[in-house]
Parts: structure tokens; sequence; C-alpha cells
């Protein structure tokens, strides 16, 4: 995912909303006034799926509810094509480093988040089976803190063996939920990574390690970052591609984005 740096962000201020209605929907718009826009740009956002107005400095509330109506059916088209939402409930299905997984509630075992291989009979007996011993209640919490901790867990190592051959050692590793990036890495060498990752292929995330790592040598994407980072990772085009097709269903599973 882009980042952009303090300095090269555009300016940006969130100024209001418009409720526009089609048919028997009414559609939320957020607005938001951009220094660099020149013209009004409506997007729909699949990770919070919500709709944004970009509005040029002198974009008047009038002309946005203008553009607003001639485009609301083209809206309402983006938002229904959306896939559907995948909480973290019993019977619901989440991807483990890129393997599909069926959640299934076993209460009595409380406190406890294993993994199972498919239970005979099912009818979708190839998939294994993630087991939550908790209550309904608190199965989407119980998943979502066991998908972090092995995100974490695989991210460690991942980063701890892409440092190693570089001779370079990352100050702090975080997870966070964010829809603008996979990793970044700071000045201060403090890598974070979305925890989602976990639900991608293990070669996405190895390369996203690999990825973040390689800015401790050059906080840049010069060419020779690049050469680093192909020095690291053999899964570059493969991970970025899978990354571009995939990447963004992965915000639909378990609860909504930071």
């Amino acid at each position: 995912m882009p980042i952009l740096s303090p300095k090269t962000a555009p300016r940006s201020t969130q100024i209001a909303y418009l409720d526009v209605a089609h048919g028997s929907r009414t559609y939320r718009i957020e607005l938001k006034r951009i220094g660099s826009a020149r013209r009004f740009t409506l997007r729909v956002r699949a990770a919070t799926r919500d709709v944004v107005l970009t509005m040029p400095p002198r974009g008047s509330l009038a002309g946005a509810r203008s553009f607003v109506e001639r485009h609301v059916a083209w809206i309402g088209a983006r938002l229904e094509r959306l896939p559907a939402p995948m909480p973290f409930g019993g019977g619901e299905i989440v991807p483990i480093r890129g393997i599909n997984h069926r959640i299934v509630e076993r209460p009595r075992r409380r406190g406890n988040v294993w993994i199972e291989p498919a239970e005979r009979g099912l009818a979708d007996a190839k998939l294994p089976l993630l087991c939550v011993g908790a209550e309904p209640a608190h199965v989407a919490r119980r998943v979502k803190e066991f998908l972090m901790r092995e995100a974490k867990r695989d991210l460690e190592a991942a980063v701890a063996r892409h440092a190693a051959k570089l001779g370079v050692a990352p100050r702090k590793l975080s997870l966070r939920d964010t829809t603008s990036r996979w990793g970044s890495c700071s000045s201060t060498g403090a890598l974070n990574f979305s925890w989602r990752l976990i639900l991608a292929p293990s070669y996405v995330l190895d390369y996203l390690a690999a990825h973040e790592v390689a800015h401790l040598v050059h906080m840049n994407h010069s060419p020779r970052y690049w050469k680093v980072l192909g020095e690291l990772s053999p899964h570059v085009e493969r991970a970025e591609t899978w990354l571009k097709t995939h990447g963004a269903g992965l915000l639909r599973f378990g609860p909504q984005p930071d």
C-alpha cells in the first residue's frame, strides 16, 4: 500500500457529510477538501465500506451535492459489488496463512483457541477447523487475539531472519489494523505491520517483513533499496501481485479496520 510521508502528503480537511437518497437507499458521503485536488473525485473504500468525495479548495457544497447526485447510481452499484463482510463467528470462514478454516465453537474448553483437521462427515470436510473455547458472544474477540498472536510470532521470526542477513536490528515491532498500508518502517527503526498479514499466504507475510527490514538499510525505494530487497526475498513480484489482487479482501474479515 502506498505510504506518504508527512512532508509529501497533501493537506486535507474533513468538512462535512452529505446524505444522498437513491431509490429506497440513502448513502452517506464523506467530504474531504484537499489542497492539491483540481476536480471532484468519488472513491468507494472497500475496507470501510464507505464513500469519500474529494473536493478542490474552492469547491462548493452545492457543487459537491450536484456531482454526487449525478453519480449516485454508480455509488450504489459499487457498494453492492463489495464482498460481504465475514465476521469471526461460529460457522464462518477465515483464512490463516492463506488456507481457509471454519470457525467452530467449543465453549466447554474456555480460553483456548486451536486448529484441528476437518471433522469427518462435514459437508466441507476439506476445511481445517479453528476451534474456539468461548461462548458465542466472545468468539470474535478470541479469534482476533489468536490471529494477532500468530501474526506476531510469524513476523518476529521473519524479521529476525532477514535482519540477521543484513546485520541490522529493528528497534521494535508492533501490530496495527490500518487500511492505508501493510507495513512501515520509521526513521527510528521501529517496524509496524498489519496483523491481517496472517490471513495471507506465508510468502506474502515473509515478503512484507523483508520489505520493511530492507528500509533499515535504505529509507527510500531507490534501485539500491530494491537490490537489497531482492537479495532478501525471492517473492517480490509474486507477493506484490497477490496483494494488488487480493489484499483489499483481507479487510472484510473480522472487525472493521481502524
